[in-house]
This record gives C-alpha cells, structure tokens and sequence, in this order.
C-alpha cells in the first residue's frame, strides 16, 4: 500500500505530501480505502474461495488533479513533442489526399481499441456489420466503438462530464444499453475472478467518489498550461483509473484520448490508430497504466508517444497499400469520369463490403446505375460476390479487405 497523502495549496498549484510533512517532489500515488463487502449469498465456489471474499476490500483513491503541478522528466517531454510533430505531420499528409482515407483510419483505430479488450473481428465481418449484415457481436461492437470515436471528435469542442458520458452510451447504447449513458453504481475490479474484488489486480474508486473524480478529471483535462499529447495521456491514464462506467471504461478512455489530440489541434483531419501501437504491446501498455497510479507519470506518456510512432509507419504502410489499390483499380475497370463506376473506387475503399441498395445510396443514383457500377468492378476482378442470395446480394473489394487485415497485422508484430 502507498503512504496516506494530503494536499495543500501554494502557487496556485496543488501540491501532495505525506503524512509526515515531506513533499513527494513526484506525481502523487494512488491511495486506498477500506470498504466492506457485502456477499449477495449466491455465490458458487470453494469454502477457500468464500472464505477469502468476505471483510473489507481496499479500493482506490486517486488524487485530484485539477490544479497539481505537471512536472515530467525533460526525456519524456522531448519524446512527446516529438511524437506530436509527427502525428501532425502525418495528420497533413492525409488530409492533403483526395481518397477516403479518414474513415479508414478511423475504422482501423476502433479495431485496434477493440482488439487491446480482446475483441477481435476481421475487416469482412467489420464492414458486413456496417450495413447490418454480420452475425459477429464483435464486430458490431468494433462499428459500435467507431460511433464512439465520432462522437469523441465531434464533442472535442465541447468537453465535459456530459460528453464524456455520450461517448460511452454511443459505444454500448445498443449492445448494452443498461449500462450506457450512466456512472456506474456499483464496485468494479480488474482481475482476481468474479466472486469479489479482495484478489483483484486493480479495484477502481467506490462509485460515491466517481462524479466529485469526473469533475475533478474534466477540470484538469479543460487546463492549457500542458502539452498536448503528454496532457490527452495524463487524462486518459486517470480516466482509466476512475474507471467510471460499468462497461467500455478502456474503449471510452482511448476515444478520450483522441478526443484531447483533436482539441490541442495536434490531429485535425484523420484519426491516427495511436490503438494500433498500444496493441504492440498491451501488457507495456497496461504496466505504464500501473506505474501511473504508483506516482510514475512519465510512463504513460512514453507509451502513449511509443505508439503514435508505430501507429504512424502502420498508417503510412495501409495508406501506400489502398492507394496501390486505386491505382491498379483505375487501370482495369472501365469507366467514364464521372460516372458511377469511376466514383465507386472511393466508396469501397471505405465500405470494402457493399450491397446495390448501399451503393445507390452512397452515389445518389438508382439501383440500376449502382448494380452497372457493381458489375464493371466484377468484370475486373475487384469486386467478388459475398453470397448467391437473388435478393439482398452483397459483394466484397478483397484487396481492400487483405490491406486492412495486414494492416491489423502488423499492429500485433513486435515490429512494425
């Protein structure tokens, strides 16, 4: 356990010390509290296992963080800065292309976020879902966590507990809807088993101290006197310690996250899969989380910097590979300038699963103009047809497909 710590004021900077008067010169520890477990009397296990879930359980206690001073080491602050020149960098490269790339990008980013929580789907059974033909719930979930990631960018503008909470109901207001667009009411735990938090690797705060911990988190996350990309993984290192939802905490908090980037201006066109670089290495990622709540603010900052770097060369690497797509496209398929099928290659790049209805609603045609377009892409081998179905057919882009699947790839290699 950490040394009890209390705080004062000086500066106009808060300030933490311990019990014995000495200032900890460092980021503040977490502390714990004693609280008493109360067993529903249904519980299924050993008597070695009930025996061991009974009586009090410590459960978190962050600091506030509104006003404490932000003091990181210059090597973390030099490899932050340089990894926001890059992400800007990169930001203005894609948004300078004529292509579809930004909701590529974001696709990816809700993929790679779904996978660091061990759900994983492939890009066909993704893009299925996306026009309502999957039975994959992990990939209704991946769509789901797209709509949180808009609903993120959206809200960057206007941050506060209230958008925060659209987030999470945007991400599980279909899969779980008793869980989403509310704190949660009850203890939660990472690890240990189901039966009761007294093994759990983490025990987040009591759900009393989550609203005072939001408040205190939107203050510290609205201040201007902190880097960009150090600030946006402060933010989402405490907000993953409030763990303040029932469910989607790791999902909300890494659309929070880029939500903070699009508002520091650090990101303004595309959404850079910073995800895809934490899933690297999530146990790197997860021990940087835990060194945060022991007092080492730095260590998420790197991680968060570390995988903005992967994230970019993944980036680069997927964009190279569409845009060879688009160009051997443009080679084989047929088209007059303007037509629909000059303008499909665009839309499968983003939505590489289609149907005639999906089509003719994408290129404000009729079915018939979009079942033509669909045909000329048949006829040169980028389209291929999903099922057989005389209704509701749908087809598929395979090479987009196989770029986006590589692309989830190498995020899961130790090198990118």
């Amino acid at each position: 356990m950490t040394a009890s710590h209390t705080k004062g004021y000086t500066n106009n900077l808060w300030y933490y010390f311990d019990m014995t008067g000495k200032s900890d010169g460092g980021w503040p520890a977490i502390t714990t509290e004693a609280r008493p477990w109360v067993r529903s009397g249904d519980e299924v296990a050993s008597r070695r296992a009930l025996m061991r879930a009974r009586g009090d359980y410590e459960a978190a206690v962050p600091a506030h963080l509104a006003r404490i001073h932000v003091s990181l080491a210059p090597e973390v602050l030099a490899m932050a800065d340089d990894a926001s020149r890059e992400l800007t960098r990169f930001d203005s490269e894609i948004g300078a292309i004529t292509a579809p790339f930004a909701s590529i990008l974001l696709r990816t980013e809700s993929a790679s976020s779904s996978e660091v929580e061990n759900l994983t789907s492939s890009a066909k059974q993704v893009a299925l879902a996306e026009i309502g033909a999957s039975g994959s719930g992990n990939a209704k979930l991946v769509v789901a966590n797209a709509r949180a990631m808009v609903a993120a960018l959206e809200l960057a503008d206007h941050f506060g507990v209230d958008a925060i909470i659209a987030m999470q109901e945007a991400l599980l207001g279909e899969s779980a809807p008793h869980f989403a667009g509310q704190f949660r009411s009850q203890q939660v735990w990472i690890g240990g088993g189901s039966l009761s938090p007294h093994a759990a690797a983490f025990v987040p705060p009591h759900y009393e101290r989550v609203p005072e911990l939001m408040d205190d988190l939107v203050e510290f996350a609205n201040r201007t006197d902190v880097p960009v990309l150090a600030h946006a993984a402060l933010t989402h290192a405490q907000f993953e310690t409030i763990h303040p939802f029932s469910d989607g905490n790791g999902r909300t908090g890494r659309a929070l996250l880029h939500s903070m980037l699009r508002r520091g201006g650090i990101t303004q066109n595309v959404t850079v899969p910073v995800s895809a670089g934490l899933l690297r290495d999530t146990h790197a990622y997860f021990d940087a989380l835990t060194a945060f709540r022991e007092g080492d603010a730095g260590a998420i900052v790197e991680a968060v910097s570390e995988a903005a770097f992967l994230a970019i060369r993944n980036g680069r690497g997927l964009v190279s590979d569409l845009g060879n797509v688009r160009a051997s496209w443009k080679e084989r398929v047929v088209a007059r300038t303007g037509s629909a099928a000059a303008r499909l290659g665009n839309v499968l790049l983003r939505q590489p699963v289609v149907s005639a209805k999906v089509v003719a609603k994408e290129l404000k045609v009729s079915e018939v103009a979009a079942q033509g377009a669909i045909d000329r892409f048949m006829t040169a081998g980028a389209l291929v047809s999903t099922n057989n179905w005389k209704r509701n057919r749908i087809w598929h882009a395979p090479e987009v497909l196989e770029a986006l699947d590589q692309f989830g790839e190498r995020s899961r290699r130790s090198r990118v």
